[in-house]
Parts: C-alpha cells; sequence; structure tokens
C-alpha cells in the first residue's frame, strides 16, 4: 500500500507533460495522484452478446468538455456504437478497511456535460462498447474526437474485434439482488404512488438487467387477493405489467430475462391456510405464463436464534402450498434450521477457512457442506460487512483486519478486480447462485452523492446513485449507475466465457484460468494485466474451439 501512495502526483506530471488523452484498462481506478500507464489508443475484445469498455484520461483541469459521439466502423459497414460517460468522484471519509482509503475515488458515471469534479480530481471518460448477439464479427474502428474549452483534444482511435462466439443475454449463474420502489422514490424525492415514480422503477430494474443482474423487491406490492370460500381470487394485473417484461424476455432488444423473483407475501392472506392458497395460486400462476424465472421464498433475513419457529413455520406453509417453490434462508449451516431451506445462502467468507479469527460461526467449504445437505438444496452465497469488516477503518488487532481483507468486495474504496471476483469465484467453486440484499440501501438513510458509507463499508448495499433534474447535468429523474455495477457485470461475463469453455470441451483450462484470478474468496488476483492476460487466454481458445464446433456442425465431422 505505501508503495502505490508514494507515487501519488506522477500521473499529473506525465499529463502535465505530455497533454494528451491516454487510453487506460477498465479494471483501474483512476484516482488523483495515482501513477498509470496510459496508451494512446483502445484496442477491445468483446463477444457477440457482451459490453467491454475503455477509460480514456483527459488532460488536468478541463471544465467544459464536449464529445462527439463513437460508432466504429466494421465488415460491411456495420457499425458498432459506444456509450460514453464521464466519471465523478464521491469522497470517501472512513476507509472500508486497510485495502481502501480516504479522499476521491471514482464510482458514478454521469453525463458529460455534467461539470467537472472538484480542482485536482482527472477527467476520465468511460467508453463502453455493446455487441449485439446480430453483430457480425470482425474488426471495427474510429476515433474518439472531444473539445476541451472549445479547443479539439487529440482523437483517441478505437479499435475492437468482435468475436465470433455468443454469450446468452440471460445470466447462466442465478443471481437476486434487492432494489425498492420506496427507496428510489426517497432517493429522487417523488411520491412512491406516483406514476413518475414507478417509471423509475422500471429504468432502475432495466439497468440491473442490462448488467445481468436480476431484482427482488422491486414494487413490493402483491397481487391483490380475495378469498370466497377459501379459495383465492387474485388480481395480477397491476402485478404482471410491473414484471412481465422482465420475466418475458421483452424489457430489453437482447430478450434478456430475470433469473429470479421473490415470492410477495399478502396482508390479506391471514391464516395458515389462506396464505398456501395465496402461493398455490402465485405458483399456477408462474406456470401458465410459462415464465422460467425461479420464484422463491425469501425467509427472515439472518435469522437470529429466536427467529427459528419462525423460519420453520414459513418453509412450512410454503412448503404445504407448492413443493415447487424453494425457500431461501440466509444463514450459514445451522442444525436448529435444518430441513428449512431449499436454497441455502450463507456470507462468501462461510466457504473459505483462513488462519486466524473466524468471520463466519461455520465455514465449511462448498463440497463439504453439500455433504451435510439434502440432495435437492441448492447453495447461493452473498456478500456481507464479513468481507471487509464491518466497522469502518482498519481494525487495530492486525489478526482481525487480515481476516478482513482481500476478500471479493463491492466497496468504492477496493480495487476494480475484487469488485469483478464474484463471476469467476462463482464458476471455481461451483456455487448455485448469488444473493445481495439491496442495490439502492443509502437512499434511505443519507445523500448517495455525498456519503455511501454503510455497515463499515463504502458502497454496502448501494449500487446507484439519483440522477435528478434539480442536479447539474441532469434534465429528467434517471438511475445514475456505477463502476461497481460495470465490473460486477463483467466478472458475470467472465462466468459465461468459463461456462462456455467448458461446455466447449475445456474444463480444466476454464478451472485453470478462473484460479489465475480468484485462488479462494480471499486471495483475488488485482493487478489488472492478469486480469487482461487471462481475458486473452481465453478469447484465443474459445474463437478456436468455437469455429471448429461450428465446422463440424456444417461439415459433420467431429472436432477433435
Amino acid at each position: 500500500m505505501g508503495a502505490g501512495w508514494a507515487a501519488q502526483g506522477l500521473l499529473a506530471a506525465m499529463l502535465a507533460a505530455a497533454p494528451e488523452p491516454r487510453v487506460v484498462s477498465a479494471l483501474e481506478k483512476v484516482r488523483p495522484g495515482v501513477t498509470l500507464k496510459g496508451e494512446k489508443e483502445a484496442r477491445l475484445s468483446l463477444a457477440r452478446g457482451e459490453c467491454e469498455a475503455a477509460q480514456v484520461v483527459l488532460p488536468p483541469d478541463v471544465s467544459r468538455l464536449r464529445v462527439k459521439p463513437l460508432a466504429l466502423k466494421g465488415p460491411g459497414r456495420k457499425t458498432l456504437e459506444a456509450s460514453v460517460w464521464r466519471e465523478a468522484f464521491l469522497e470517501v471519509k472512513t476507509p472500508s478497511n486497510s485495502q481502501g482509503g480516504t479522499g476521491p475515488w471514482p464510482d458514478p458515471l454521469v453525463p458529460v456535460e455534467a461539470p467537472p469534479g472538484p480542482k485536482g480530481t482527472p477527467t476520465v471518460l468511460y467508453v463502453e462498447l455493446c455487441a449485439p448477439e446480430q453483430q457480425v464479427p470482425g474488426t471495427y474502428q474510429g476515433a474518439l474526437s472531444m473539445e476541451a474549452d472549445g479547443k479539439p483534444l487529440s482523437p483517441v482511435p478505437f479499435s475492437a474485434e468482435v468475436q465470433p462466439f455468443v454469450l446468452p443475454a440471460t445470466s447462466s449463474l442465478p443471481n437476486s439482488f434487492g432494489i425498492s420502489l420506496y427507496s428510489i422514490a426517497k432517493g429522487h424525492g417523488l411520491k412512491p404512488e406516483s406514476p413518475e415514480a414507478r417509471e423509475l422503477l422500471r429504468d432502475y430494474a432495466l439497468a440491473l438487467l442490462s448488467h445481468r443482474v436480476s431484482a427482488h423487491g422491486m414494487s413490493m406490492n402483491p397481487p391483490p387477493v380475495r378469498f370466497e370460500d377459501g379459495k383465492p381470487v387474485v388480481d395480477f394485473s397491476t402485478y404482471d405489467a410491473e414484471l412481465a417484461p422482465f420475466l418475458e424476455g421483452t424489457a430489453l432488444p437482447s430478450g434478456a430475462r430475470f433469473t429470479t423473483t421473490d415470492v410477495r407475501d399478502n396482508p390479506a392472506a391471514r391464516t395458515d391456510k389462506e396464505k398456501a392458497a395465496y402461493y398455490r395460486a402465485l405458483a399456477e400462476h408462474f406456470r401458465e405464463k410459462g415464465w422460467r424465472a425461479r420464484l422463491f421464498f425469501y425467509a427472515k433475513d439472518e435469522p437470529k436464534p429466536e427467529d427459528v419457529p419462525l423460519v420453520r413455520a414459513q418453509a412450512q406453509r410454503v412448503r404445504a402450498a407448492n413443493k415447487d417453490v424453494p425457500v431461501l434462508v440466509t444463514t450459514p449451516l445451522d442444525e436448529a434450521l435444518r430441513g428449512s431451506a431449499d436454497i441455502l445462502a450463507p456470507t462468501l467468507n462461510c466457504f473459505f477457512p483462513r488462519p486466524g479469527p473466524q468471520t463466519c460461526r461455520n465455514v465449511l467449504p462448498l463440497k463439504a457442506l453439500r455433504g451435510k445437505l439434502e440432495p435437492h438444496v441448492k447453495v447461493w452465497w452473498y456478500q456481507s460487512c464479513n468481507s471487509h469488516g464491518c466497522t469502518g477503518g482498519p481494525a487495530e488487532d492486525p489478526s482481525v483486519e487480515k481476516v478482513y481483507s482481500g476478500w471479493a468486495s463491492y466497496m468504492v474504496d477496493h480495487p476494480a478486480p475484487l469488485n469483478r471476483a464474484m463471476g469467476p469465484l462463482a464458476f471455481l467453486s461451483g456455487v448455485d447462485g448469488e444473493l445481495y440484499f439491496d442495490t439502492v440501501f443509502a437512499y434511505n438513510t443519507k445523500d448517495p452523492w455525498k456519503d455511501l458509507f454503510e455497515f463499515g463499508g463504502n458502497g454496502d448495499g448501494t449500487f446507484f446513485y439519483p440522477g435528478t433534474p434539480s442536479r447539474p447535468g441532469f434534465t429528467r429523474h434517471q438511475p445514475v449507475v456505477s463502476l461497481r455495477l460495470k465490473h460486477l457485470r463483467d466478472g458475470l461475463e467472465d462466468y459465461e466465457y468459463l461456462q462456455l469453455l467448458e461446455s466447449l470441451g475445456e474444463q480444466t483450462f476454464a478451472r485453470e484460468a478462473a484460479r489465475r484470478l480468484t485462488r479462494s474468496g480471499y486471495e483475488v488476483e488485482t493487478d489488472p494485466r492478469q486480469w487482461e492476460q487471462v481475458r486473452r487466454e481465453m478469447t484465443t481458445r474459445l474463437r478456436k474451439r468455437w469455429e471448429a464446433s461450428e465446422y463440424a456442425k456444417r461439415s459433420g465431422v467431429r472436432p477433435k
């Protein structure tokens, strides 16, 4: 850590000596004074169905910035259009742990025309290319043209190699991240019942889905139900209007779908018998609609010993209604809750034993955990403050600080590879899914633009910032995505690469590649160059295997 901070100031000096835009990896976090070696041009590779990005660092003290639309030209006059944002900064006052630090950290992705950050912060553009499944493979080229304070900057050449292989639009790894209409409305100063708030909820859900993330919570409103002679009569019209586009694949042009959604309890169902009938009607509605998403019941979150009877009762009611609706319980293996969970979700640190104090009361590697569960039980995991420490800042006891360091993390003030690591980790471990409690938690407690410190970490429970018309640079209410959401998405795309390699007969290679990035939950490679090298090797191997597979399909010859 000390060596990195000792190099502060060199980036600014380099740019001052050669005031031309420089391209750096999307896996770097460009901060004031941090030394980064830039390139004069951007070279990207992406699969069909994938998004990839580069960062363009501009000369210091840019105030008025204008960026011309960028469309790369490729085979047969086809184009590949780029999206461009400017990176804004969050002022971190308390570091998440010793891997973090105080001061400005890049995270919100704001419109280019938004006002510049505080003096001394870099001007960085996040330039993203997304290739639809129908994109013609080949080389695409163009140049990013910009003006700063009315004067042209040197154009930045961009080239992108669109690969022939395709990633699925819907995540192959089931996941469920929380979001709430009521939190969104509060963060934007709107009434939750207003049409504007409900349209905004849709925008947030679309942003999650476009990053391969499924949501639970949403409006939280259950479909109205009444009981006639004990039979439920359910009005699904409002419920379907909210969820159907995300469950049927019509919300995005890619056809991406939610992989999961949660059962919404209904206060109108008062007795156990009525609750069971309501759950049964909900499950039957899903079957009739042909929705593929896993409908699950989220039991009491992180139950304490006194909550055990409640969780057992919840599981019993749901199973009495329909055994196809799994009950999710967020807990390590617990004999008191045995048999209650169909999806068991311990925190990440419960899977990886390490020397020193334990941060989970029952640490078991996944294989050992599965051996103690019934065969039908799925195992998910999730991050919590146990990944960075729940008090904020480095712990006084070095042994405690060590066990809270190194974990895959979604914190703002942690290296980008830690933000990206959950996808490769999921492939390497064989876990069945990922859960996360919220993506807009800070909207309830503070101004996210000024502070995201929750549960001892900067960004715990929040991946968005509220863009409002009252904020300079915004003309309407809109979700502002974070760099961390981009890194999370890139990790899920890594998962797809590894899955595709495995499906094409490259299981050993895929596992070795994943292990070079994430040896365990707390042993994550933080050098962006290593991540990029592994990605290049996976791309080369995938392209070769894909082309052989396609040839075999056409010729009827089995690939070697």
